[in-house]
C-alpha cells in the first residue's frame, strides 16, 4: 500500500530512504535529463525531480516533511491574512517555518478523513496543477514515467502517479476532498507549490481552483506571497 505521506515528502524534497540524498539531489545527477525536460510537457517532473526551473523549498520547510510543510505554509498565510498584514510583510518575517498548532484544524492529525487520505488529496492536487499548462500526450507520459522510475520512489508510487497523469482532471473531486476550511487553504497551497504559474493556463487554473474553493482574494494573495518566499 502506498504511503501517501511519504509520497508527499518525496514531492517536496525529503530524503530518499537509506541515503543522505533528496529526490532532487538524485535528479541533479541526471543533468542531461534535466536539460531536455520542457516544463510544458509536465511540470510534475519539475516538482518531483526539481529539474524544470531549479525551484526548491527552503531547508527549514523541507525539514518539516511534506504534509506538515504544506500545513505550516497554509497556516502561516492564514494567520497573516487574519491579522491584516500586507502579504509581503507577513511572508518575509524571519523565523523557521513551523507546523501548525496541534489544536488547530490545520494540523495533519486533525484531518477528519485521516492523514493518509488527505495526503492523497494533496498529491492529486499537485498533479492536477502540474498538468494545467496543457495536454500531456503518450510520448510525454513515457518520458515522465521513465524519470519517475529513475527517481527511485518505488513501483507502487510510480504506478499511482502515472495513473493520475492518465486520468482527466476532476476538479469537483479535488474540491470535495477538502472537508474543512483549513483543508481548502492547504489544497490551494499544495497546488501553488507544484507550479510557478507563468502561462495563462497555469494562472487561470489556480484562479479557478481558488474560486471553486471559495477562498477570498486577499487570502490567496497571502498564500502566493508565503509560497514565493519559501520556494527559491
Amino acid at each position: 500500500m502506498i504511503d501517501a505521506r511519504k509520497l508527499l515528502d518525496d514531492f517536496l524534497g525529503s530524503n530518499v530512504p537509506g541515503t543522505e540524498n533528496t529526490v532532487r539531489d538524485k535528479a541533479g545527477q541526471m543533468s542531461q535529463l534535466a536539460k531536455d525536460n520542457p516544463l510544458a510537457t509536465g511540470a510534475i517532473v519539475a516538482v518531483l525531480l526539481g529539474t524544470g526551473t531549479g525551484r526548491k523549498l527552503t531547508r527549514n520547510a523541507v525539514k518539516l516533511g511534506g504534509m506538515a510543510a504544506v500545513a505550516g505554509l497554509a497556516y502561516k498565510a492564514y494567520q497573516n491574512y487574519q491579522s491584516g498584514k500586507k502579504p509581503e510583510e507577513g511572508a518575509a518575517e524571519d523565523g523557521d517555518l513551523l507546523p501548525p498548532p496541534v489544536d488547530t484544524t490545520f494540523h495533519p492529525a486533525q484531518a477528519p478523513q485521516g492523514e493518509q487520505e488527505f495526503a492523497f488529496a494533496l498529491v492529486r492536487a499537485m498533479v492536477a496543477a502540474a498538468r494545467a499548462d496543457g495536454h500531456i500526450d503518450e510520448a510525454e507520459r513515457k518520458k515522465i514515467a521513465d524519470r519517475l522510475h529513475l527517481s527511485g520512489i518505488g513501483e507502487e508510487a510510480e504506478a499511482f502517479l502515472v495513473a493520475e497523469l492518465e486520468k482527466p482532471v476532476d476538479l469537483d473531486a479535488l474540491v470535495n476532498a477538502a472537508e474543512t476550511d483549513a483543508q481548502k487553504i492547504e489544497l490551494y497551497t499544495a497546488s501553488r507549490l507544484a507550479i510557478e504559474p507563468k502561462s495563462r493556463a497555469e494562472r487561470g487554473y489556480l484562479d479557478m481552483l481558488a474560486g471553486r474553493l471559495k477562498l477570498p482574494d486577499a487570502l490567496v494573495d497571502h498564500i502566493e506571497a508565503t509560497v514565493t518566499e519559501t520556494v527559491r
